[in-house]
């Protein structure tokens, strides 16, 4: 089945859990369900990210379910389509607070996170494992929003750090035209005037767009070394193309953001070579523990999961969240305060080989970064 096929159908499988996840929750929670609500994109050009995401948290949750959930509670995630729209996250993010859902899970996003923020501050919702590395959530600290990935600062630095230890110093940022798009481009800069450089050029691209024409030609005219590309996959995709078109023979990096594997389908021969930070260990190397647990449950959970990074965070996310979870009912009754208490008394521990930390002043779980490449082959290497 094609990258498109595959996606429709996986749609459909969506949107058929959103027909069945219509009951009324309140009554759900109090049988025992605890109800977590997710907005993301599950159509338009960043739909992959919340399909994939969604899948691989599912797949943890539906399997834990399977075995009586934690201190028989089940785990169920409502999910609601934003198509990486800040307003229309915005009014999914009342909807589920209005439904009276346990906690926010697996935001998708940037600019649809920070316009969900002010609605769950105010209204004391846990906020758990966006997929998102934006500074703007992490500082100033807000004890409601938990973070199982490392930041877009993170993983910019290491970016920088390799590019200037193979002597590439002409640096170029393509970024997105949004919060996203400006927290990354914050992180290169910052990682490079740290050693007395700046970005040689900038340019930007609209959210949910890849017109790119007018980027590639300003950015090719510095002639730089790399371009560190903070966008999603369409886009991405969209500039190595015309970049090299256009005669760019340097090197494209991206952050986890971007959707390594639905960059490689949509890059197909041409993905060779380009470079994508990672937040999550390899969904494809076995020597790990959280991935052959990762793997395991695919082969158990059936055909419907493809195995990558943007799932393989969804999957972990869920573990996290279900490690918090079990440290809360073990102390006692179930309450917003009290699951935040509980996360935090995780402290520092690994989790399948993966390590985390929590502590009552800091809910960044990870700082994890490592890079991987495009073959060409819509494989990656790490």
């Amino acid at each position: 089945m094609n990258h498109h096929g595959w996606q429709r159908r996986q749609l459909a499988l969506g949107m058929g859990a959103l027909a069945l996840g219509a009951a009324p929750w309140v009554r759900a929670q109090s049988e025992g369900r605890i109800v977590l609500g997710q907005s993301a994109p599950f159509s338009g050009p960043a739909a992959q990210l919340g399909i994939q995401f969604h899948q691989g948290a599912k797949l943890f949750f539906d399997q834990l379910n399977a075995q009586g959930g934690v201190n028989k509670r089940l785990i169920e995630i409502r999910t609601l389509d934003d198509g990486y729209e800040p307003d229309r996250c915005a009014e999914n993010t009342r909807k589920l607070i209005a439904d009276d859902v346990f906690a926010l899970f697996g935001y998708i996003g940037t600019p649809t996170s920070l316009a969900a923020l002010p609605l769950f501050t105010q209204a004391k919702v846990l906020f758990f494992a966006p997929f998102t590395g934006a500074e703007a959530l992490r500082q100033p600290f807000n004890r409601l929003i938990f973070h199982v990935r490392a930041s877009y600062f993170d993983e910019t630095a290491l970016i920088v750090r390799q590019l200037t230890n193979l002597g590439l110093k002409k640096i170029a940022v393509f970024y997105q035209n949004d919060a996203y798009g400006k927290t990354g481009l914050d992180g290169v800069t910052r990682a490079l005037s740290a050693q007395k450089l700046a970005p040689v050029a900038t340019a930007t691209v609209e959210r949910n767009s890849t017109d790119v024409a007018a980027a590639v030609q300003k950015i090719n005219a510095a002639s730089p070394d790399a371009v560190v590309q903070i966008t999603a996959y369409g886009a991405a995709a969209a500039y190595v193309r015309a970049a090299r078109k256009a005669g760019f023979g340097g090197t494209f990096y991206n952050v986890s953001f971007v959707g390594t594997q639905a960059l490689a389908d949509e890059l197909g021969k041409d993905g060779a070579g380009v470079v994508v930070s990672q937040v999550v260990p390899s969904p494809y190397q076995p020597s790990r523990p959280i991935t052959r647990e990762f793997l395991d449950a695919i082969k158990k959970g059936g055909d419907k999961v493809q195995a990558n990074y943007s799932s393989m965070e969804g999957y972990l996310a869920a573990r996290v969240f279900a490690e918090g979870l079990r440290q809360t009912l073990a102390a006692g009754k179930l309450t917003r305060e009290n699951f935040i208490a509980g996360t935090e008394s995780l402290g520092t521990q690994v989790i399948a080989g993966f390590p985390v930390s929590f502590s009552a002043t800091d809910h960044a779980a990870s700082k994890f970064v490592e890079m991987s490449m495009l073959t060409g082959d819509g494989r990656v290497r790490t």
